[in-house]
């Protein structure tokens, strides 16, 4: 079967980046192919539904840039296609004296990020925003929101379908090569596909999907499972809106922290654990293949004598509700073991380098048969459109 296009991936970034191709070349024949019989069942379906207002990024990153003009471009989105959303703001709380001037840093980021009425909050200001926080200083970010991406992503393939593009879904990848200079076939376990260029958002399995014809593709996609518990419902009162604690700058996730669900409720979490299978939501979920991939990485080993004090306490916390209960105290004391329920689990996939690196920001490959996603990370959501607005102008420029 021949087409112009190929993305793989039905998650909100290739979504937005097919939306984006057929916004700029309406008669682009264009196909995106998922293995899950619909889209947004991994990372999409799973995070926490934060609008994020670019605080945490380095200037000038691609992460900073697209964070910020995605933010604004996911809103005139949502407005345009009645999609439920809240600007409610956040709160980042410092517990500590030595995380001061982490705090300060993150004031200063914001500043330089263009983030708008982003203000510090001394103890007494913290509890008018968040009244059962426990904090000696904060920063009041307004510009952070909450949504419910699974929807966004539905409502991007409806567009994709309605501007004549093709959603194949139960289509599992396992082959991409470039049969010849002017063609690339792509190989499913249903049928195969001739295409002039193939766009990779794959997400946990991005370093797969790129590798078919990127053959020193020098980094490895580790799964880290993010467990969640939830508030009791006669409990949520204690949280507003969201709080978040000052994170540690040399460790690539934000610590536990708590998120009102823009569909009702309140998550605490998630904590960061190895997930034993690329798709292992549950602490049971083993992909022998899969976790012997990522223990046998050279990267991998790295992180983890670099990381492994973290990593015990992270794995300390998976096991014991008592030692996640602990951790949440530090924002908001009140908070008893009693008043938290299991809640969902979900999959970061997150790239390391060879050398150890655990990539910070997106990161994307081109070569002879496309253009590949292979980091994207938190937060991706937030920047879809732009991301995908990124991806499809560098898409059509090879195609002209």
């Amino acid at each position: 079967m021949k087409t112009d296009i190929i993305v793989i991936g039905g998650g909100i970034v290739g979504l937005a980046t097919a939306h984006s191709l057929l916004q700029i070349k309406p008669n682009l024949k264009l196909r995106l192919l998922d293995k899950e019989s619909a889209v947004a069942q991994h990372q999409t379906g799973h995070n926490s539904g934060v609008i994020h207002s670019g605080l945490y990024y380095k200037p000038g990153s691609l992460k900073a840039i697209n964070c910020i003009k995605g933010y604004h471009k996911l809103l005139e989105f949502c407005e345009q296609n009645q999609i439920p959303y809240e600007i409610c703001g956040k709160i980042v709380v410092a517990t500590e004296k030595e995380q001061l001037p982490l705090l300060e840093n993150l004031h200063q980021r914001g500043v330089q990020n263009g983030l708008e009425g982003i203000k510090s909050l001394s103890p007494e200001e913290l509890t008018e925003y968040e009244p059962h926080v426990s904090g000696i200083k904060g920063l009041h970010v307004r510009q952070t929101g909450i949504i419910d991406y699974k929807q966004v992503a539905q409502t991007l393939a409806q567009l994709i379908e309605n501007m004549g593009g093709k959603i194949v879904l139960g289509s599992k990848v396992t082959g991409v090569n470039a049969s010849s200079t002017s063609s690339i076939t792509v190989a499913t376990e249903k049928e195969s596909y001739q295409t002039k260029m193939v766009v990779g958002c794959a997400g946990l399995y991005s370093d797969r999907i790129a590798g078919y014809s990127e053959s020193n593709l020098d980094l490895r996609v580790i799964p880290f499972r993010g467990e969640y518990y939830k508030l009791k419902p006669d409990k949520e009162y204690l949280v507003k809106n969201l709080i978040y604690p000052v994170p540690d700058p040399k460790f690539p996730f934000l610590g536990v922290h708590f998120t009102r669900m823009i569909n009702g409720g309140v998550e605490a979490g998630p904590n960061a654990v190895l997930a034993f299978a690329k798709e292992g939501y549950k602490k049971s979920d083993v992909n022998i293949s899969e976790l012997l991939a990522s223990l046998s990485w050279p990267g991998f080993q790295k992180i983890s004598l670099k990381y492994w004090t973290k990593g015990l306490g992270e794995m300390y916390r998976s096991f014991s509700k008592t030692a996640f209960t602990r951790a949440l105290q530090k924002l908001i004391p009140e908070i008893k073991q009693r008043d938290l329920v299991a809640g969902g689990a979900g999959v970061r996939a997150q790239a390391s380098s060879r050398d150890g690196g655990l990539l910070d920001d997106f990161y994307i490959v081109e070569n002879q048969t496309g253009v590949y996603v292979c980091n994207a990370p938190s937060p991706a959501a937030t920047s879809s459109l732009s991301i995908g607005a990124t991806i499809s102008d560098r898409v059509i420029k090879r195609l002209e």
